[in-house]
């Protein structure tokens, strides 16, 4: 059963039983209304007729008898019957004469039980214990009340016709609501059923509104189909970015590994060895960094860290120093900097750590003299980190290369590398709105980058 049968099951349901219990009770309390009232006017008949008794000392058989004829009683289908205090007949109308149930009652009436209800078939049976002026009189009358019965069952006719009605209208009412309000859900249920997760992800539309469930829903949906919609673009670009980045390089040491394979000097292969453990960890590196820059790539925003600049630098020099004892980092200050948010910015430590550990090795690899210098210098709202060393220049011809895949210019010879370090630190700082530019002092045979990263 779908929802919007649900709702018009439940709600017709309930709200016609609700409808049809209130109108039982509105009948059975003028049931018992029109009892208790004909009840009254029994009792005051007996009583009046007692009354016009007691006071007319010779009474006109005739008369009386006229006046039966002609008063409601006849319409009421009325016995009336009085007795005295030793419960003899004084008094009956039309000449009627005491039934066995006129006698049973007449015998359970009493100065201690002074009123006996009954029903006969559908006709009010009525005893009464009255006093009158000093003396003890019974009163017993047997009537069937047809305004009554005229009135309730038109009563029942009408609330029957109501119910019906109030049906038919709930009925209504309710296919119109369950419509209205299962709509939503249907036309996203519509959406669902036809989302298509293979092709290009696009949101499903839904209404606005916080407090509405149905958006709600909707708005949950579009943020897990994207969720598994980034999940889906890491996997796919992460193996496909990964396995194109690292074609060259795994080439290089299945080349490398040829190389030793074949080679029969000891020396040389323990030197082939060497450089193949450079290559394997800067391969390593590279992994890592095109995870992250891939994990970025699909849509995770990256997790960002207030860090401070010259701390990171100094730990990196710690770290390489292990495995360049000799090379030597000079880092400066270009002014003296007192306040630390001039050394502090928002990045992915990870990411940022990546790249800066890429550029300090490449300085470390086209050094000369086994030193370089790091400048830290505030500019403006930026904080630029020169990378400064002596070795062979960049030609001219090739600085516009410098940034592409594999790309390894004239002064690269004899280094180990895959041509991939630029490529990442460009994009690793592109994704921390930064930069970066290489210039060359050829006279001085001096190499200079120059990074740039905004303040926090």
């Amino acid at each position: 059963m779908s929802i919007k049968q649900k709702i018009l099951f439940y709600f017709s349901v309930v709200t016609i039983v609700m409808v049809g219990a209130a109108f039982f009770f509105i009948y059975m309390l003028f049931y018992e209304y029109r009892a208790e009232d004909f009840h009254q006017q029994q009792k005051e008949k007996i009583i009046n007729t007692l009354k016009f008794l007691t006071k007319i000392e010779e009474i006109d058989e005739e008369l009386i008898s006229a006046m039966d004829r002609i008063t409601i009683n006849d319409v009421y289908a009325q016995k009336l019957f009085i007795f005295d205090k030793d419960k003899n007949l004084l008094y009956s109308r039309l000449d009627h004469k005491p039934t066995d149930l006129t006698k049973n009652i007449l015998s359970r009436l009493s100065s201690l039980k002074t009123k006996v209800e009954q029903k006969s078939g559908r006709y009010d049976v009525l005893g009464i214990y009255v006093e009158q002026d000093g003396e003890v009189f019974y009163g017993i009358s047997n009537a069937y009340d047809l305004p009554g019965y005229h009135k309730l069952n038109y009563l029942k006719y009408i609330l029957f016709l109501t119910f019906m009605i109030i049906v038919l209208v709930v009925i209504f009412m309710s296919y119109y609501l369950s419509k209205k309000i299962t709509n939503p859900i249907v036309a996203l249920t519509r959406q669902i059923k036809d989302f298509n997760f293979e092709s290009k992800y696009e949101p499903i539309a839904v209404m606005d509104g916080r407090k509405n469930e149905v958006a709600v829903l909707g708005q949950r949906f579009n943020e897990l189909m994207q969720r598994m919609n980034e999940a889906f673009s890491f996997q796919k670009n992460a193996v496909h970015h990964i396995s194109h980045e690292l074609k060259t390089p795994i080439a290089v040491l299945v080349s490398n590994f040829e190389r030793i394979e074949k080679e029969v000097d000891i020396n040389k292969i323990k030197f082939l060895i060497k450089d193949q453990k450079e290559d394997t960890e800067n391969l390593s590196k590279i992994i890592n960094s095109l995870l992250e820059i891939a994990k970025t790539e699909s849509g995770n925003t990256p997790k960002l860290s207030r860090i401070r600049i010259d701390e990171l630098i100094f730990d990196l020099v710690d770290e390489l120093n292990v495995l360049y004892p000799d090379f030597q980092f000079s880092i400066k200050y270009s002014e003296s900097i007192e306040d630390e948010s001039k050394l502090t910015i928002f990045a992915n430590l990870r990411l940022l750590k990546a790249s800066l550990s890429n550029m300090m090795i490449n300085c470390i690899q086209y050094s000369v003299d086994n030193l370089a210098t790091i400048v830290i210098t505030p500019v403006n709202k930026r904080l630029q980190i020169d990378f400064i060393n002596n070795g062979p220049v960049i030609n001219e011809n090739e600085r516009q290369y410098i940034y592409g895949r594999y790309f390894r210019g004239e002064n690269s010879k004899g280094k180990r590398g895959f041509g991939l370090g630029l490529v990442f630190i460009k994009k690793i700082l592109t994704m921390h709105d930064g930069t970066i530019s290489y210039v060359a002092n050829e006279e001085a045979n001096s190499n200079k980058f120059t990074i740039t990263l905004p303040l926090n």
